[in-house]
């Protein structure tokens, strides 16, 4: 049966603070939890489920971004809490809640992986991990030999019991002005894992994305080269052009780039947005979402207003037609 419209989903729907203001403006959220807020709001449901490499027992920073290990012997006294079957015990059981639902048709699965910037970061803190790429790089490949090993075990534990919509590998390697690695760094540090662990998820048929924040244009040949087939959430702020990107990469597959940034402005806005993005809608592969979770500047009646206009422009993009 032909599409009568693309995907509505917010892959990373809103902050806290945000639906803390619409509950101030009338939102009545008695009863509704994520989920059922998704379904709320008419969005098409989709679930997260997680296999974060450290347990919950691991220690964890003092501060946002600061180190939990700075030596190969740190590393040593967290390795227990790492990479358990338990964290995958834990994941299946997530599986197992929504298979069902997911085998009807009733919502989508994206599994969050973490990835071979991003996990070391985690461990080593912001600043120390850029250092580590010059000053203790076997520490680098140590963890993410041992991340890959485990990322496989994830996937290959998970299939059996779901087949996901796509895989995406949490990075964040890109700011606004570009990547925070060379590519020499990349190859060396992060591509040779990507083709470890990823022949597990094309062997199932899912889709495997990259997350990362900034701008990631330079970044795409990188990742397609090691195998990774698209991105998101492509942030307009960090000046991520998605009509170029389609027109350079026709077969890489998008994922956000709705500028959040325009949501609290005016309804022709947020129109003059979704004009932008019509194209690119229409090309394929590309499935739309705010760049990063809605803000607590946006009001309750500009979201519904941005909704009603993503479901007139999700059928545009399909038939050709306004949804009146």
């Amino acid at each position: 049966m032909p599409a009568d419209r693309m995907p509505m989903v917010e892959w990373a729907a809103w902050w806290d603070k945000t639906v803390e203001r619409w509950e101030t403006e009338g939102l009545d959220t008695t009863g509704l939890d994520y989920g059922k807020l998704q379904e709320y709001f008419g969005l098409d449901p989709l679930v997260c489920l997680r296999a974060p490499p450290r347990s919950p027992a691991c220690p964890g920073p003092e501060s946002r971004g600061a180190p939990i290990i700075r030596t190969e012997e740190d590393y040593e006294t967290i390795r227990p809490y790492l990479f358990n079957d338990s964290i995958i015990d834990r994941l299946l059981n997530d599986a197992h809640a929504v298979v069902e639902r997911h085998e009807e048709g009733e919502l989508i699965v994206r599994v969050w992986l973490d990835g071979f910037f991003w996990f070391p970061r985690t461990l080593l803190g912001i600043e120390n991990h850029l250092y580590a790429f010059y000053d203790q790089p076997e520490l680098m490949h140590r963890m993410n030999s041992e991340l890959a090993d485990f990322n496989v075990r994830v996937v290959e534990a998970l299939i059996p019991v779901l087949k996901p919509d796509m895989i995406g590998i949490a990075e964040d390697m890109s700011y606004n002005n570009g990547p925070m690695l060379s590519e020499e760094q990349f190859d060396e540090f992060i591509a040779p894992y990507y083709l470890r662990m990823l022949p597990a998820v094309k062997r199932a048929g899912v889709k495997v994305l990259v997350d990362s924040d900034g701008d990631i244009t330079s970044m795409i040949p990188w990742l397609v080269r090691a195998g990774i087939e698209g991105a998101y959430p492509l942030e307009r702020q960090a000046g991520v052009d998605l009509a170029k990107i389609r027109r350079a990469y026709p077969e890489f597959l998008l994922l956000g780039g709705y500028d959040k940034m325009v949501m609290f402005k005016t309804e022709g806005a947020m129109r003059a947005e979704f004009e932008r993005l019509l194209p690119v809608m229409r090309s394929g592969g590309y499935v739309p979402s705010v760049d990063h979770q809605t803000p607590p500047q946006v009001s309750l009646k500009n979201y519904r207003t941005y909704l009603r206009l993503f479901e007139e422009y999700a059928k545009k993009a399909v038939t050709g037609d306004v949804y009146a």
